[in-house]
């Protein structure tokens, strides 16, 4: 099998998908909180949601995704489609086929992503790190700024990493995020692999992390931390 069929994959009609997506609408927030959609459509399903966009899938053309953007939103689309334009060629992204008003046609990628793994017990090979490793290096070399990679941005698939959401890279800074969790997969995951972990876990330890900073607590105070957790949950 080929390891990344949607690589090939022709345009779809745009006149059919406007006239499809047209149904839905996208309301975004002033407040960065996650949009709102009303009004879908039959056959279009919703697969994901952020604070700019949501995206969808449709009977169709299952074989893409569409990132269909709030109209507080346009300049992140085109600014999006840049991104995508420029890691073109890359196995690690998904790739961008095209654009219309205010939506983005996408490769459908499939597999859990890092966070859905945690969940339900699936292990998270080395490969998969490497992988992200690769990937960021490429765009490195295209000009970008990788940031904002995290459990919900990387794909497990087959053992190979996909990453998805490149909406950040053209910010500066260096947000250390995946950093810290390539860390974290040497010295933590090795208590959860192959373990169930709650959502509420998850959610949990999210929270201690977006307050470690100011908390001035370095990584493995963090660990030991997110560690003594995991041992009192197993105890139950």
């Amino acid at each position: 099998m080929e390891r990344y069929p949607n690589h090939h994959l022709e345009l779809p009609d745009l006149e059919q998908i406007d006239a499809l997506l047209s149904q839905v609408d996208i309301i975004g927030s002033d407040d960065n909180e996650l949009v709102s959609i009303t009004n879908q459509a039959n056959g279009v399903q919703c697969i994901g949601i952020g604070t700019d966009a949501a995206v969808f899938t449709t009977e169709q053309y299952p074989h893409f995704a569409f990132k269909i953007y709030s109209p507080e939103a346009m300049e992140k689309k085109t600014i999006e489609k840049s991104v995508y334009d420029r890691l073109a060629g890359s196995p690690f992204f998904a790739v961008c086929y095209g654009e219309g008003n205010r939506y983005l046609v996408l490769s459908m990628e499939e597999g859990p992503t890092l966070e859905d793994c945690l969940m339900a017990g699936l292990p998270v090979p080395e490969q998969v790190i490497l992988d992200v490793k690769e990937a960021r290096e490429y765009a490195i070399s295209v000009g970008l700024n990788p940031r904002d990679i995290h459990l919900k941005n990387v794909l497990n698939q087959n053992g190979h990493a996909k990453v998805l959401d490149v909406s950040e890279y053209v910010k500066e800074g260096d947000d250390q995020r995946w950093d810290h969790l390539v860390w974290a997969y040497y010295h933590v995951y090795p208590r959860f692999n192959q373990v169930k972990v709650p959502r509420w876990v998850i959610d949990t330890v999210k929270k201690w992390y977006h307050r470690r900073n100011k908390a001035s607590m370095n990584l493995e105070d963090f660990a030991a931390r997110v560690t003594r957790l995991y041992d009192k949950l197993s105890r139950k």
